[in-house]
């Protein structure tokens, strides 16, 4: 029996869906300082086998002119649930989204993802603004 190999569709699979807006409000402080929001029951789905993927997503930011609102974070967050993705594109998807949404200083998402077979996977993606500094 021949197995089925990983075709493109599944390493592309999940990344340009269509997931609901993170809303912001106005960050209250111009000082720097970092928030960090964890979600240690992420769900998906891997794109290739159908079978769930379990995971903490770990979000650090420093915000600039507005903050991510948690209640839309977590609908966001909801809609991974039954979304064919890899682990590797849930990080790199949601840290593109922090930064089209918020527009942060700089931002670390960290997937740290259940064992599946023996192996469990760790991801980080970083972002930082370029040098234009904090807008106000």
């Amino acid at each position: 029996m021949k197995k089925r190999a990983y075709m493109d569709e599944h390493a592309s699979a999940g990344v340009d869906a269509a997931l609901p807006a993170i809303e912001t409000w106005p960050n209250q402080y111009d000082n720097e300082y970092e928030i960090e929001i964890v979600n240690p029951e992420f769900t998906s789905v891997c794109p290739k086998t159908g079978l769930p993927d379990h995971g903490t997503l770990t979000l650090r930011y420093t915000p600039d002119k507005h903050c991510l609102e948690l209640k839309s974070l977590k609908m966001y967050w909801l809609e991974y649930r039954n979304l064919g993705i890899f682990q590797e594109n849930i990080v790199n998807k949601f840290l593109q989204d922090v930064v089209r949404y918020a527009d942060p200083v700089r931002a670390t998402v960290i997937g740290d993802f259940t064992p599946r077979g023996g192996i469990a996977t760790v991801i980080t993606a970083r972002y930082e603004r370029k040098a234009r500094g904090r807008r106000r």
